[in-house]
Parts: C-alpha cells; sequence; structure tokens
C-alpha cells in the first residue's frame, strides 16, 4: 500500500493501533478495536472518523449560483449563507455523476464537498460544465483535512472546547469557528451515520492537534476512534446510498430513490429532460432494502433471482448491528420492489430467502 496517498491522521492513526486497508486511492483505518463496538458507540455514545479523502471544491463569480443551479439537481436557491444541501450530479442522460453536499459561503461563493474516488471526475464535469458561466472553479482539496464527530454525545464533546452554542444547530447548518484559541475549523451539522454530529473542516498543518483536541475533550464520553467498517454498517442502516455501490453513472436518481433531491419546478438543470421522462414513463426498476428471512449475509455484488432466473444484483450489505439481522441494498425490476415482496438472494452458490422491507432500516429513537 505503499503508492496509496494518506491522510493528514496517518501518523497518528498509526500510533492508535488502526488497521489499514486500500480504499480507492488512500490508505484508511478500516478500524480500530472491532466494527461492532464501534458502530455501537456512535449509535450510543460519540465516535470520531478520518474523512480527508473526501474532495473540495470552490466555484465563486458573478454566475456561480447560475452555474451550481444548471449542474446540481436541487434548488441552490433555497440556501442561504451558512447553510448547506445534499444534492447531485447528473449526466444529460440523468445518470448519477455524484452526489455530494453544497454549502452556500456567499451569493457568489459554493464549497462543495465530493467523493474522493470521484474528485478527477467531478472537477472535469463542473469546469466542462460551467463553461458557459461567468465563474471560476478550484479544486481545493489538498488545503483541507476533514474529521467526522457522530452520535448522541458528539455536541457534548465539542461543548468542552467552545463557548459555541452546537445544540442550537440545526442539520445542514454550518459556521467557521476558531477552536483552542488558534484552531480555524469549519464546523457543519452534517454526517454518514443517521446519528446527531458534525463534520469538521481544518487545514491539515492544524490537523494532529485537532484531533487531539477533540479526543481530550471526548474522554468522559467514552469516545470511540471509529473506521471504514462501522462507517459503512451505519450508513447501510440508514440506506445512505455508497457511490460506485448504490448509485452510478448506469444508473438515476429516481430508480435509487433520491428523486427528493431532484427539483423539476426550479428550471433547466443538466439531465432533466431525461429525468422528466422517466418520471413519465415510470421505473423499470428501484432500489430496494431487504432482509433475510434465512441464514447468510448479502454482500456487494451477490445476484438477486427469483424462481432461478436472475433478477438483480446486491450492491450493499452487511449484518446490522443495531437490528442483529443481515440487511441489504439492490436493484430489481419494479414488479418485485414492493413492501413484502420475496426474492432470493445468491449467497455462496445458495439461493436465501430475502424480503423487502421499509427503509431506512434504523430510525433514531
Amino acid at each position: 500500500m505503499s503508492a496509496l496517498k494518506r491522510t493528514p491522521f496517518y501518523d497518528i492513526q498509526k500510533q492508535r493501533n488502526a488497521r489499514f486497508v486500500g480504499f480507492g486511492a488512500w490508505e484508511l483505518p478500516v478500524q480500530y478495536q472491532s466494527v461492532l463496538s464501534e458502530h455501537q458507540s456512535v449509535r450510543e455514545r460519540v465516535g470520531l472518523f478520518d474523512v480527508s479523502h473526501m474532495g473540495e471544491v470552490l466555484i465563486e463569480g458573478p454566475e456561480a449560483f447560475d452555474a451550481c443551479q444548471y449542474i446540481l439537481t436541487n434548488d441552490v436557491a433555497r440556501l442561504e449563507d451558512g447553510k448547506a444541501q445534499y444534492t447531485l450530479m447528473c449526466k444529460a442522460d440523468g445518470g448519477i455523476v455524484d452526489d455530494l453536499i453544497i454549502y452556500r459561503q456567499a451569493e457568489d461563493s459554493y464549497f462543495l464537498c465530493i467523493n474522493a474516488a470521484r474528485i478527477d471526475v467531478d472537477y472535469d464535469h463542473l469546469c466542462t460544465q460551467a463553461k458557459r458561466f461567468d465563474c471560476t472553479l478550484r479544486n481545493v482539496s489538498e488545503q483541507y483535512a476533514q474529521l467526522a464527530l457522530q452520535g448522541p454525545k458528539s455536541l457534548d464533546v465539542l461543548a468542552a472546547i467552545s463557548d459555541f452554542d452546537f445544540q442550537s444547530m440545526k442539520p445542514f447548518s454550518w459556521v467557521d469557528l476558531v477552536l483552542a484559541g488558534d484552531l480555524s475549523v469549519r464546523v457543519a451539522a452534517t454526517g454518514y451515520t443517521g446519528e446527531r454530529g458534525v463534520e469538521l473542516y481544518c487545514a491539515p498543518t492544524i490537523a494532529e492537534k485537532l484531533w487531539m483536541l477533540i479526543e481530550e475533550s471526548g474522554l468522559p464520553h467514552d469516545l470511540a476512534l471509529c473506521g471504514l467498517g462501522a462507517r459503512d454498517t451505519l450508513r447501510l442502516e440508514m440506506c445512505y446510498a455508497l457511490y460506485g455501490n448504490d448509485i452510478d453513472e448506469q444508473h438515476n436518481p429516481l430508480e435509487g430513490n433520491l428523486g427528493w433531491v431532484v427539483k423539476f419546478n426550479k428550471g433547466d438543470f443538466l439531465g432533466r429532460q431525461s429525468l422528466a421522462d422517466v418520471k413519465e414513463e415510470g421505473l423499470s426498476r428501484k432500489l430496494v432494502g431487504f432482509k433475510m428471512l434465512s441464514r447468510g449475509i448479502p454482500r456487494h455484488g451477490y445476484t438477486i433471482t427469483l424462481e432461478g432466473k436472475e433478477i438483480g444484483v446486491v450492491t450493499s450489505g452487511s449484518h446490522s448491528p443495531t437490528l442483529a439481522e443481515p440487511i441489504g441494498l439492490g436493484y430489481v425490476p419494479i414488479e418485485v420492489a414492493a413492501e413484502g415482496a420475496t426474492f432470493d438472494v445468491m449467497v455462496r452458490n445458495k439461493a436465501v430467502k430475502a424480503q423487502v422491507v421499509a427503509t431506512p432500516f434504523y430510525k433514531r429513537g
């Protein structure tokens, strides 16, 4: 893994006995203790994740808003300064280029957080589509480290290091703060776990100092260091899409259960006509959540069958630590996508019965 990129937190994670894996172009911790214990810590208390592999892009200029409104599917006009929004980028045919979060910094300045494996593709797509607008784009991914502090006690951890009223932050709001006297940090009320929490952006030069500050303030709350393993099981329980597994350029937002971030009434945007056609014609397939009715854990890539005929594929699957049962996501024909429908998942060449269930699998109490 020597050729893989490392985040600014690599050395401190190694000191904490993290077990590393290759994830795209990055060497990242998959776990520290166990996926189960880290998962439970986030659901019950608080966990800390290194997500510095994510990418960041700035779009600025007189027509930055117009560019974002055209390139993205959600309605950027709904944003105010200090607010963020989950959204998608689509191709003209409606295929999903990426899912991302856009932050409004000013009327003419927007900050995008994009997926690590899509940084180059996304930036090329953004630059190509933004040419018609009076704005400038910069890939600023190297200028940021990022941590995710997630769980019911996450805001209590932050309260120990700042007088700011974090409890007043609404979901998808953000604020720039100075912590511990000299640490400039962007605190965003966002996350990928389904629990209350924040994502923290900072310069790589202060990354380790921020980590240690959070570790220390998290001690009274039994803060757990968490890796990619728990991040995946947490997001799966919430049915949060993973790009490259659940969504990609071969699937559109409507069949991927992301139609809620496609705002047809905002005016023209890239992919609008193709998605409007899909909406009018109706879906032929849909991403569904399912649970296994017999013993067997579904995994990404496993075949879904009905009466011995292949009808789909598992996009994500695992044993759910919270629900204590195997769960998964997969695309199936629309006629077997209704709640209660059954099919088989081929687990090690054995057909195991599964049933479509309501999603998300987990709802925060």
